[in-house]
């Protein structure tokens, strides 16, 4: 049975795609499923060089840490295709509970590739208007919405399609999560609005909102050693910011609905032959 795959996409930049990603890796980790991920983003790399970081402190440290298998595709600087992403999803994914991919911050066709092929696409979004219109495009006056953006098209045809195959490929039907970020940085009237215009996009094509990571300094700070905020006892002493942020962690995951590693085992006992 293959992976569940978690894909975190948005065509925007600076949105804490990488910082969610590696989070919600290392929590799997954490709950006892093996997970691997795949960075898409050649460039920045943020993702493989965080997961780098941390084995680098692991072997430093000479400790034990939950560390996601990773990897990343080069398909851009190599020219290879679609069919080259496979096959490293197949190598990396193999015996795995969930295979995730972070994508890059711009328009790639590996990235759309990977959106439309996601049991769960977790979209991170600034709770601003301008990262709003990557989904949807509002009225100027009343702020409604008057358009789905060319990505909410693509993502809601992907899961209508997939939702006709859902049977034959004994696969889950994609469940899309648009996570709001950075919302303590938001003016109240701002975040109102906003909050209105996502409630009735998803009704429109079907996505669900949940609440993600603040703006917080810890999540910068962790990135040289490759530490997250789950790593008790590795990250000394800690303040109420640290605690609050950790609690925030915990219901972005809770909020993703992420199948556990005792669900998947019973999956894979529904897929084999009798």
């Amino acid at each position: 049975m293959a992976p569940h795959r978690i894909v975190f996409a948005n065509e925007k930049g600076g949105t804490g795609k990488s910082t969610t990603a590696v989070h919600v890796a290392v929590a799997l980790a954490y709950q006892g499923a093996k997970v691997a991920a795949i960075d898409l983003d050649p460039r920045q790399r943020t993702l493989h060089r965080y997961l780098e970081n941390r084995a680098e402190t692991v072997r430093r440290r000479d400790i034990d840490l939950p560390t996601p298998r990773f990897d990343v595709f080069n398909g851009a600087e190599t020219g290879a295709g679609v069919e080259a992403l496979e096959a490293l999803a197949s190598e990396v994914g193999e015996g795995m509970d969930f295979l995730l991919f972070d994508t890059p911050g711009r328009d790639d066709p590996f990235a759309r590739h990977v959106a439309t092929t996601a049991d769960t696409l977790v979209t991170p979004l600034n709770d601003s208007f301008v990262d709003f219109d990557l989904i949807g495009q509002v009225d100027a006056e009343t702020f409604k919405v008057r358009r789905l953006s060319f990505y909410a098209e693509l993502i809601w045809e992907a899961r209508k399609k997939r939702a006709m195959a859902t049977i034959k490929d004994q696969r889950r039907e994609m469940d899309w999560v648009v996570v709001r970020n950075r919302t303590g940085f938001t003016e109240a009237r701002n975040m109102r609005r906003i909050e209105q215009a996502l409630t009735e996009l998803s009704k429109r094509v079907g996505f669900r909102v949940t609440g993600g990571l603040s703006e917080r300094v810890i999540y910068r700070e962790l990135f040289p050693s490759g530490l997250t905020l789950l790593d008790k006892g590795h990250l000394g002493e800690l303040g109420t910011s640290h605690l609050v942020a950790r609690q925030e962690l915990r219901q972005l995951i809770a909020g993703l609905n992420l199948p556990t590693p005792a669900q998947r085992q019973k999956e894979l006992a529904l897929a084999e032959p009798a």
